[in-house]
């Protein structure tokens, strides 16, 4: 029966991913601790399966006809919302940021980069981690152009879905690189954090490209119906204009 409510069907995946979810943060505190690595992918890998077949769930209801415009309201209404929650939470990590940097305590010598710390040059790999980002941005924006004139969509998305799986590389290479970690004071804790989560959100939002890049060879989407493509798109430039202010205030400003 088609309807304009989008009413949920009865799904164990919602409990699959809660108990996913908390193995994932359980192993995390392991993996710092005692750096056991393998129950972290594993309990990663598990979170990011599940999230691609309940996605297909819901790819499959949307091929069916029941999220017609009225549902496609309310998912935007939902992910606009969903942004704005990571906005917030980006948002906390900046504030204690700046908190600390700002008025730095006097176990820092009332410096906010630490004294006698080797920190991670900005015109290094971070620069070159940007230019990655930034050009993923230009390729997804050209991708959403083409899909929106009717143009071949799948080669400008295949590069923003490489660049992505690129930047993620260039990323744990540079951790594996430095000279401090995360119990190296205020500075490596927060240098981590916000690093780090903004890493979790460049894999998620690269695992969904991927998603809709899978989509799209199966020709899911066309100029007129590309929800979820789109979903993806806007997530994806919310985590490049995060990553430009790492980059200033984290990186550039703090070196």
């Amino acid at each position: 029966m088609f309807h304009n409510f989008h009413i949920l069907s009865l799904s164990s995946y919602a409990y699959y991913l809660f108990f996913s979810s908390l193995g994932l943060t359980t192993s995390l505190v392991m993996f710092f601790k005692y750096g056991f690595i393998w129950m972290f992918l594993f309990s990663l890998f598990t979170v990011l399966y599940i999230s691609f077949i309940w996605g297909k769930d819901i790819s499959m209801e949307g091929l069916s006809g029941y999220h017609n415009f009225f549902v496609m309201d309310g998912f935007k209404l939902g992910v606009v919302l969903f942004i704005f929650s990571e906005f917030m939470f980006f948002f906390s990590i900046f504030w204690t940021f700046f908190d600390a940097a700002l008025v730095p305590v006097h176990e820092l010598g009332e410096t906010w980069s630490p004294m006698g710390m080797h920190l991670v040059n900005p015109f290094g790999v971070p620069l070159l981690n940007t230019i990655i980002l930034l050009s993923s941005g230009v390729s997804v924006t050209w991708a959403h152009h083409s899909l929106l004139s009717n143009k071949a969509v799948g080669n400008s998305l295949f590069l923003t879905c490489l660049l992505a799986a690129y930047f993620t590389g260039i990323q744990l290479m540079e951790y594996s690189e430095a000279s401090f970690s995360m119990s190296d004071g205020i500075f490596g804790s927060i240098f981590y954090l916000s690093t780090g989560f903004h890493g979790i959100h460049v894999l998620c939002g690269g695992m969904f490209l991927v998603f809709n890049f899978l989509r799209l060879l199966k020709s899911h989407f066309n100029y007129n119906h590309h929800l979820g493509l789109e979903f993806a798109i806007l997530y994806w430039h919310f985590v490049d204009v995060v990553w430009l202010f790492l980059f200033v205030f984290v990186y550039w400003w703090s070196y």
